[in-house]
């Protein structure tokens, strides 16, 4: 059996996978969609995409540890306290192969992933592979679940813990690009963007403790360290305009 607080949260993930519309259909059950994580500040961490149903993709992600972004130690599922869900109903009849819905889903991630950089602190987040370039488009209708309690978020949330979890992330991410030798540029700018989380995390717990003011995200420039995180560098060398 599971450990007590891994089958509490995956009881929390299957009641939010369950959750209804008013319309009557869960969430999570359309095929096409974007989805969201969220840390237990509420700050966005992962932007992704599915075209075989929100619910297989995101279970894939926070129990299986059967995707990319878990196995390579990008995404650990211990930081995700909450996520959001876009359902693109009006594709259910779309084949994987259709290109016009192919980039539509390409676009409302685009889109989704715009609105989690202007919502974060850091104005970044950890996905390895940036979405695709698109025309930015007015997301569809989207619901946010919690996925810990209270409690699990009172004692995972301790800042203490939360240092060094992240801590063992980044020794682990790290890990992943000595022992492998050749990684993607994306691996290593998430290497960075971990680390300016470590950082801000741990000044705001050292302020904390000296009773001083909470400092600014801004003092860190994650565009200063990494360049700009709209775009793979990779793709395009006109990709500023």
């Amino acid at each position: 059996m599971p450990a007590p607080i891994v089958q509490e949260f995956r009881r929390l993930l299957k009641q939010a996978l369950d959750k209804t519309d008013d319309q009557g259909r869960a969430w999570s059950n359309a095929k096409w969609g974007v989805y969201a994580f969220y840390d237990y500040d509420g700050e966005p961490i992962y932007v992704g995409q599915t075209n075989e149903r929100l619910r297989t993709r995101v279970r894939r992600h926070l129990t299986n540890q059967r995707t990319d972004a878990v196995a390579m130690r990008i995404l650990d599922v211990f930081e995700v306290a909450e996520m959001e869900l876009w359902p693109l109903w009006d594709m259910e009849q779309a084949g994987a192969g259709d290109i016009s819905a192919k980039a539509r889903l390409n676009a409302t991630e685009y889109s989704a992933y715009l609105q989690a950089i202007e919502r974060s602190k850091f104005k970044a987040i950890l996905n390895e592979k940036i979405p695709p370039l698109s025309q930015p488009i007015d997301l569809p209708p989207s619901r946010r679940f919690q996925l810990v309690s209270d409690e699990t978020r009172a004692e995972r949330g301790h800042p203490d813990v939360r240092i060094a979890r992240r801590a063992e992330t980044i020794s682990r991410l790290a890990a992943v690009a000595h022992e492998r030798g050749e990684v993607s540029d994306g691996l290593r700018r998430v290497l960075v963007i971990q680390a300016v989380r470590l950082a801000f995390i741990s000044a705001m717990r050292l302020a904390s403790v000296e009773g001083r003011p909470e400092p600014d995200p801004a003092a860190i420039s994650v565009e200063g360290l990494v360049g700009s995180v709209l775009y793979e560098h990779s793709d395009s060398d006109d990709n500023d305009d």
